[in-house]
């Protein structure tokens, strides 16, 4: 089920801004509002989950519905023409995809006995999955090398998402909690919006802004990462940028020793700090000689993405009290995935779309990368000033 989960995400989602230029010669501003979709997504995925998974349906059914549905709009996506007609269905999809990660963490956890020391093992398989989507796009199917072969990305996911949801009806019944009648499910507990108490802290309130902000420079990569790395001529781009998820599975284990070592501030500084060096190295490495920056920006994912997203979930985990746990992580992930990264992909947009009609030379993807460098440094800068060194409780 994990393997599957993520295979499907990576085997179209990493190559959909060169899918988006190359088939469907979409405007910058038209990118934009495509990769949207995740955070209109991570948005409304909660009132799914919330008003009627966890209500009504056995998790593991509504999963495999949610699947199924999808492998149809995948399919829809691969026969798109234009971008007029692909956004529809890339919209509706990603509105039923993004729910499908918390009911797989849900029939995940409901299954084990000692969820903190068994999950790790199962999530890893996501990861593993991400990368074989990558590898088999660059290396076994060559389908990055250009002539429109992209399109058969979605045909691949459509039929993973196809056999992922018929597989979900074999897996444990998974049935909704049942809840004192007494208890009852705001929508503002779903979306995290209880937790906004924390915000009276000044060191949470710092963090949480920082987060917004930093989505801003991961909303870059997402969205023109493959497609640059395709344009300046780097072989086999989608293979190597599973790197990063190789990195970010190396780095995970290494996070509990940068925590005990250097404290919350300090690691979560580094992660700042990797996100502007990732796109100076971007900026000025090239598909020829200085190839090997490229390779290092990509590499650094696992400290970008591991040493500020989950050091971020670690510390709000620890600030928010029993009371508040499952709030405050909602109230991030509505927060980065949703806020930030809708925030991000349009000054992403925005910015590729002024460098084109305001052309300087051949520096068209340098300037484009010094954007989000400068924007990950000044969030670096404002964190090292306002928030104050403290000593987070890490469970686990």
């Amino acid at each position: 089920m994990m393997f599957l989960e993520f295979f499907i995400w990576g085997a179209w989602f990493v190559t959909l801004g060169t899918f988006l230029s190359q088939n469907l010669n979409a405007s910058e501003l038209e990118k934009a509002n495509v990769f949207s979709t995740q955070s209109l997504g991570a948005i409304i995925a909660p009132f799914i989950i919330g008003l009627i998974a966890d209500k009504y349906f056995n998790a593991e059914r509504i999963f495999g519905t949610l699947h199924l549905i999808g492998a149809f709009l995948m399919y829809q996506m691969y026969n798109a023409p234009d971008v007029s007609a692909f956004y529809p269905y890339v919209l509706a999809y990603m509105i039923l995809y993004m729910p499908t990660l918390s009911l797989a963490n849900a029939i995940s956890f409901r299954q084990m006995i000692n969820p903190e020391k068994e999950f790790s093992t199962i999530r890893v398989f996501g990861t593993v999955g991400w990368i074989v989507a990558g590898l088999s796009i660059s290396y076994l199917f060559k389908w990055d090398t250009g002539a429109g072969l992209l399109k058969n990305t979605f045909l691949m996911a459509a039929v993973a998402s196809l056999v992922l949801g018929l597989f979900s009806f074999t897996l444990p019944k998974t049935p909704p909690v049942k809840r004192d009648t007494t208890e009852s499910s705001s929508i503002s507990e779903m979306l995290g919006l209880n937790a906004l108490k924390l915000l009276g802290n000044k060191n949470f309130l710092v963090f949480f802004i920082s987060s917004i902000l930093i989505c801003i420079p991961l909303a870059f990569y997402y969205q023109y990462a493959n497609q640059f790395l395709s344009e300046i001529g780097l072989a086999n781009p989608t293979g190597k940028m599973t790197i990063g998820q190789i990195s970010e599975a190396f780095f995970l284990l290494l996070l509990p020793v940068f925590f005990s070592r250097f404290g919350f501030k300090n690691t979560i500084m580094l992660g700042m700090l990797a996100w502007a060096v990732r796109y100076l190295l971007f900026a000025y490495g090239n598909a020829g000689e200085l190839a090997y920056m490229l390779i290092i920006g990509i590499a650094l994912h696992g400290i970008c993405y591991d040493f500020f997203f989950v050091s971020g979930q670690i510390y709000t985990d620890a600030r928010a009290g029993e009371k508040y746990k499952s709030s405050a992580q909602g109230l991030i992930t509505l927060a980065t995935y949703g806020v930030g990264q809708l925030i991000g992909f349009w000054v992403a947009g925005l910015v590729s779309e002024y460098y084109k009609t305001n052309p300087t030379g051949d520096h068209f993807w340098q300037n484009v990368w010094l954007v989000p460098a400068g924007i990950a440094a000044v969030v670096l800068f404002l964190f090292a000033v306002f928030f104050r060194n403290e000593k987070a409780t890490v469970n686990g």
